[in-house]
């Protein structure tokens, strides 16, 4: 995303008339030379879990990952889709979020009913609150993260792909730009409901490469000891902060880092949306055989269900006539 949009050093004394929600807002840290964004969440977040009905683990893994898929895309100059996509052998097996250039983002979860629920008991037993630490070994298991960027209108395409590793998805994400791109990364998030609406909040920092040319006061190899200094400010939101519908981003980021001249751009507006359309459901359900169609038939009908948003499309069967050959 092109980062070069008006920006302002935050007075610690502004007055914003409302809070921002849906939002992903970019900074940087001046004093230290550390970029980073934050992102607060709210409808969109509610829109997007409300057509599943999950599970209240499975939702707050969800909701995990459409939180962290937009931190993450915020960080990228791209034009497309950017996706995380998280697979394991635990009761949830898949996790997808995925969000295009212009902030349309959506997200789904797999998971099995019955080993979700033996999970849910075993945590019940052992009096452990059901918390984004311990999610990842409870209901992922063992398995891999992928971070995939599609250009638009370009065959290139960029992927990452780390081992589920650590007590949550933050942490998986973070040990990927250490190890991986060897950029240092700090991540604070938090997700919980507040009434019976899901929230989601984060904030990440990173650490500016030497040849970045983020900002004019890039200086390469940063001082450890603003990076620890940030790290410990970072720590100190906490995530009542994070989910407040009624503080605004840059009032938090004067609370953490009033010290370190944060530099704000231009915020970045978030919204549900779904790519699936009929057109796109019909040239699938055209391609497939018809043992696959039969297959599929019920009472004389074909439905398709789009996993993102729950939208079913129904249509004749003999409306395909299907390949003689099994795809």
């Amino acid at each position: 995303m092109d980062e070069k949009t008006e920006d302002n050093i935050i007075d610690a004394f502004t007055a914003f008339d409302q809070a921002d929600d849906d939002v992903i807002q970019t900074f940087q840290l001046d004093v230290s030379s550390l970029r980073g964004r934050i992102v607060r969440l709210g409808g969109v977040l509610n829109n997007i879990l409300e057509p599943h009905s999950y599970p209240n683990p499975v939702a707050h893994l969800v909701a995990e990952m459409v939180t962290l898929v937009l931190l993450l895309s915020s960080m990228l100059k791209y034009e497309g889709i950017f996706t995380l996509q998280a697979r394991g052998d635990g009761p949830v097996n898949l996790l997808v979020a995925d969000v295009t250039s212009e902030g349309e983002v959506r997200g789904c979860a797999s998971f099995d009913e019955e080993r979700l629920e033996h999970a849910r008991q075993q945590l019940s037993a052992l009096e452990t609150p059901e918390t984004s630490s311990n999610h990842l070994a409870q209901y992922l298991g063992k398995g891999h993260i992928a971070f995939t960027v599609d250009q638009a209108d370009s065959e290139e395409r960029y992927q990452g792909i780390v081992e589920l590793q650590g007590a949550s998805l933050v942490e998986c994400v973070q040990h990927y730009f250490n190890q991986s791109e060897q950029i240092g990364t700090g991540i604070k998030m938090a997700i919980g409901k507040r009434g019976d609406q899901w929230r989601g909040g984060g904030v990440m920092l990173q650490k500016i490469p030497e040849d970045d040319g983020y900002s004019e006061t890039s200086r390469g190899n940063m001082d450890e000891d603003d990076w620890r200094r940030a790290m410990i400010l970072l720590g100190s939101c906490t995530d009542d902060e994070l989910l407040d519908e009624h503080l605004h981003s840059n009032i938090l980021l004067t609370r953490l880092f009033h010290e370190e001249d944060v530099r704000v751009f231009d915020p970045v507006n978030v919204v549900k949306s779904c790519r699936c359309n009929e057109d796109k459901v019909l040239r699938a359900l055209s391609m497939m055989s018809v043992e696959d169609l039969d297959y599929m038939e019920k009472d004389g009908e074909i439905s398709m269900r789009c996993d993102f948003c729950s939208e079913e499309y129904i249509y004749p069967r003999d409306q395909f006539k299907g390949s003689d050959f099994a795809s």
